[in-house]
């Protein structure tokens, strides 16, 4: 029997093209004449993941075996806990937090306890703001709360600040049974965790050694906070190895559409549009963007290219949202500097509908949305924003998910990485590192007094000894 395929994701970029509305666009042959650069990539990526090095879609299939284990822990611990806390920063807390807002009630932590399935409430603690720290303890019961630790390194300093609070706080309140409410995601054989944990008898789920933290959606990091709070994990994967399969198995910028989103990329870089927009119409994927803004920043804003030869290379990712933003950013990109490129993102079918009241009292100048619905209203704002786009000659296309849901969120994710893969052989640059991230990193470790940084140190402290400042004394 064959197997049913779902509906998958569109790409509309029709507002990328040449056209009589459209004369600024693309021509077709300025797509195909990158398909020898797009093949080479194609070759590239398959080398990379042949030889275990692009693990994103390599681990895909062998991550499915790890749902069982990952489903069974989160049944066994949704009926102990009213909280489910991770404690990390970047990827660690970005997908966790996209995929769930994606996928459940908007006001998830709001609802009764019957009406989340009896699951528990999720806090992404993604920072270290003293104030927010301690206000999330102030309302969460510890002996009813289960903290997650995500680092694969261990070094990262914020969540290990975070655990050590959170740790002392445990211990004090709980006693003895303290680290029945730790659950780490870490390095499978090192790292600064693993030796605590081996130690005091956390329960680990493992980090796979050649996943970025932007990348690790799809693994133990996002995957038991969504089992956690009731996703369909295995449609979740189910989605993504779709989305791998057809982007692996398709030559041809007009087959292939990882391919296809990062030439369109590549070409608005090369005419200057050194702004991506992404701009959801469903709150549902508001913090999606927030996801993609790290993923395309930090994979491709980069100084060398792998000859280390200086580029200074990278778009910068903006994330809005329709139609809350038509009303704070639109004006800038229709009348603005032609710098930047607008992927919209639309869902098909909405989970829920509501009607707009009908009331022929009503000032005529208001009465056409009696009787329509709120999404038809979305919709039509989302088109019209397109059309005004179109008119001022800028450049913008379209991702459609048929529905919300884990399927086609999961294709989402592999989407994107994917693109960013090809992006970055494309700029002829490593996509999976990220040394100016490390280099801001260090500088902490130095002024916190890490031992071996001593030197680094006393340069950030010579630093602009030489101060300007305005202090509004008088």
């Amino acid at each position: 029997m064959k197997k049913q395929v779902s509906p998958s994701i569109v790409i509309d970029y029709t507002g990328m093209m040449s056209s009589a509305q459209n004369p600024k666009g693309f021509k077709k042959e300025e797509l195909l004449g990158l398909q020898n650069e797009l093949d080479q990539a194609q070759t590239a990526l398959s080398s990379l993941r042949d030889s275990g090095k692009l693990d994103f879609s390599k681990l895909l299939d062998p991550m499915k075996a790890q749902l069982s284990m990952i489903v069974e822990y989160a049944d066994n611990v949704v009926s102990k806990y009213d909280n489910f806390v991770v404690l990390g920063i970047g990827g660690s807390a970005l997908g966790p937090l996209a995929v769930h807002q994606a996928l459940n009630h908007y006001y998830y932590n709001e609802l009764p306890s019957e009406k989340r399935s009896y699951r528990p409430r999720l806090y992404v603690m993604d920072n270290i703001d003293p104030v927010r720290f301690n206000e999330l303890l102030q309302i969460l019961d510890p002996r009813k709360t289960l903290f997650n630790v995500i680092s694969k390194s261990g070094n990262t300093s914020e969540t290990m600040a975070q655990f050590l609070i959170v740790r002392n706080t445990l211990r004090r309140v709980c006693g003895e049974s303290y680290a029945e409410h730790i659950v780490v995601t870490t390095d499978k054989e090192k790292g600064n965790l693993l030796p605590i944990v081996l130690k005091e008898g956390y329960q680990r789920f493992v980090i796979p050694a050649g996943i970025g933290g932007r990348f690790s959606e799809l693994t133990p990091v996002g995957l038991l906070a969504a089992a956690i709070c009731g996703i369909d994990v295995h449609q979740l994967l189910e989605g993504a190895l779709a989305m791998d399969q057809w982007i692996r198995d398709s030559k041809g910028v007009y087959s292939n559409p990882a391919q296809l989103r990062a030439a369109l990329a590549h070409l608005s870089g090369q005419r200057g549009k050194n702004i991506s927009v992404f701009m959801p119409y469903a709150d549902g994927l508001k913090t999606m963007a927030d996801w993609y803004a790290q993923l395309w920043a930090e994979s491709l804003g980069k100084r060398f290219d792998r000859q280390g030869r200086v580029l200074h290379v990278g778009q910068t990712p903006v994330k809005a949202l329709g139609v809350t933003d038509q009303h704070s950013q639109v004006q800038l990109y229709v009348e603005g500097p032609d710098d930047k490129v607008i992927t919209f993102v639309t869902v098909d079918k909405f989970k829920e509908t509501r009607e707009i009241p009908m009331d022929l009292e009503l000032p005529e100048d208001i009465q056409f949305l009696s009787g329509r619905t709120l999404e038809e209203l979305l919709y039509a704002e989302q088109k019209a924003t397109e059309y005004a786009l179109t008119l001022a000659g800028r450049q913008h296309q379209k991702l459609i998910l048929p529905t919300l849901d884990a399927y086609n969120v999961g294709q989402l994710l592999l989407l994107l990485e994917w693109e960013t893969a090809y992006m970055g052989e494309l700029l002829n640059i490593n996509a999976f590192d990220q040394p100016g991230v490390e280099e801001g990193k260090n500088g902490t470790y130095a002024l916190m007094g890490r031992k071996g940084y001593e030197a680094r140190k006393k340069e950030i402290e010579e630093y602009g000894e030489v101060r300007y400042v305005l202090d509004g004394m008088i």
